[in-house]
């Protein structure tokens, strides 16, 4: 079954060559011990029941694709966001592997993380050995300014301390004494990535500003701070700086992750590049208040901000769609004193050319979307606003008090009156309502595709198909540099979604002589 020089094959259709198939069969046949196919499709049938839904949405013991990822990933995105910052993952080493695969599959960039490799003996004895080798050859090494250190399961199971760990090492001369060593507690058994990246942003700023706050008041340097949480979309860091460069205001990005995720293949290996500086994160609490552009994600940056920077956080939605992009450059200018600029006028209006053009092909049409708490409230909002359709909102690891918001905004527009929220939910229970209470197109992350798969095998009419809008994407490639904040974000999103109607109506149309009647030239 070799290759031949001359006709390299990648595995599809390598796979599908009668000595593969072949090979498969027998394998199927001699060793997999696989029930009837009969049986399977009978089960499958089953599982796309409401029945089956009923007992699916009644388990409690375990949960099948969660939708979400664990704390140590999102503490090391905010930790690259961060000038010459090495993130450092105290547990094992198969962890920190599975946070840089991770990155690297939705970035396609190389991710530089460490771990102090606990093992066994670890796990019975402390891992501050570990921390003491790991900090100091980490240092050694890769020559960071800052070494942000974050924790995984093994190492909160066993209660590792990492404040005394630390400060042992220090003491013992592994670091020096003023070497800054940021860290936060992100036990994986509970909340989730977004929950991650909130306590690392907390540990960050509580390391650089909480005792280091005298002489520091808010309004002392006329900026304002953006905290991004969870960002994953590269686009999303360029818009905000783009907009606030146009209205001439001074601000701090504290956390910015841009540069080093989307390094040039110029022959220069960057291992640190870009990012929010340690004056500039010294700084924050001399700002006019700091903005949280995933306000609902950013519960504990939110409390520090205003009891220790003493800032009044502004009660604000993700800027994401038409109305909340205005409420947040509205407050920016009443913020700053700055006026809004023509440019960014003209681009609202370009906006909402745009939804004039397009709403007619998205009303009426039903969309069920997952995601992250924020994520998923402003792309419910912008579906809302361009007169779509909401049939189910799943986000895994969002509070009741988001449900009601979520449920409060579905119930002002018309178009979300038949929408259900649901939280602590899993992707098994999403398939199942895709099943039961089809949409026209659902809304996530790559996980997805499984799913669509599923409603397909079901047959063509029963098919879901999934627009790759969230975090991860994993099989297609650059759409992590798009946006989704602002006017700009709301254009892309648009575009994506009316052109993955019109893709699906020219799928349902081109049947030659029979469905082609609206197989049209214009749209």
């Amino acid at each position: 079954m070799s290759q031949q020089v001359d006709n390299i094959q990648p595995s599809y259709p390598l796979f599908r060559t009668d000595e593969y198939k072949d090979n498969l069969a027998n394998k199927r046949a001699l060793y997999e011990e696989r029930h009837p196919q009969e049986q399977i499709d009978e089960v499958f049938q089953w599982t796309t029941t409401q029945e089956y839904q009923e007992l699916n949405f009644s388990r409690e013991a375990i949960t099948i694709n969660p939708a979400k990822a664990c704390q140590p990933l999102g503490a090391v995105l905010c930790a690259l966001g961060f000038e010459k910052t090495m993130p450092y993952v105290h547990g094992s080493q198969g962890c920190v592997a599975y946070f840089r695969t991770y990155f690297n599959r939705h970035f396609k960039e190389p991710v530089s993380c460490v771990s102090d490799s606990m093992t066994e003996d670890a796990a019975v004895f402390g891992g501050q050995k570990n921390m003491f080798a790991g900090l100091e050859n980490a240092k050694a090494l890769y020559k960071p300014d800052i070494i942000a250190v974050s924790t995984t399961c093994m190492a909160e199971v066993i209660g590792d301390d990492l404040n005394a760990f630390i400060n042992n090492a220090k003491k013992e001369g592994h670091v020096d004494q003023d070497f800054p060593v940021p860290f936060a507690h992100t036990p994986s058994f509970v909340g989730s990535h977004t929950t991650g990246w909130d306590n690392m942003f907390e540990g960050m700023a509580r390391y650089f500003t909480l005792n280091h706050m005298e002489g520091k008041a808010p309004g002392q340097n006329g900026k304002i701070n953006f905290v991004p949480g969870f960002e994953t979309y590269l686009g999303n860091y360029r818009i905000i700086h783009r907009m606030m460069k146009e209205m001439g205001v001074g601000y701090t990005l504290l956390s910015d992750p841009t540069e080093v995720l989307d390094t040039p293949a110029d022959g220069t290996f960057r291992m640190y590049s870009g990012g929010t500086t340690m004056d500039e994160i010294k700084d924050a609490p001399n700002a006019i208040t700091t903005v949280l552009l995933q306000p609902w994600q950013l519960e504990k940056t939110k409390k520090f901000a205003e009891s220790t920077w003493k800032h009044e956080v502004p009660k604000l939605n993700i800027p994401m769609g038409l109305e909340w992009t205005d409420e947040f450059l509205m407050k920016i200018s009443e913020l700053s004193g700055k006026a809004i600029p023509e440019s960014l006028e003209k681009e609202r209006g370009r906006y909402v050319d745009m939804i004039t053009d397009s709403h007619v092909w998205l009303h009426g049409k039903k969309f069920a979307l997952y995601g992250d708490a924020d994520f998923a409230l402003g792309m419910t909002k912008m579906l809302l606003e361009f007169g779509a359709e909401v049939s189910d909102v799943l986000v895994n690891h969002a509070n009741k008090r988001w449900k009601k918001a979520c449920e409060a905004i579905l119930a002002e527009s018309p178009y979300g009156q038949n929408a259900t929220v649901h939280i602590g939910r899993d992707l098994w229970h999403f398939r199942s309502l895709m099943f039961t209470n089809k949409p026209d197109f659902m809304i996530g992350n790559s996980y997805g595709k499984f799913i669509q798969r599923d409603t397909f095998y079901k047959g063509e009419e029963f098919e879901v198909p999934l627009i790759r809008i969230g975090f991860p994407i994993f099989d297609r490639h650059h759409l992590h540099r798009m946006t989704t904040l602002g006017y700009e974000g709301g254009m892309y999103v648009l575009t994506t979604l009316v052109n993955a109607v019109l893709e699906q109506l020219d799928k349902e149309t081109k049947g030659m002589g029979t469905t082609d009647y609206n197989y049209d030239l214009i749209r």
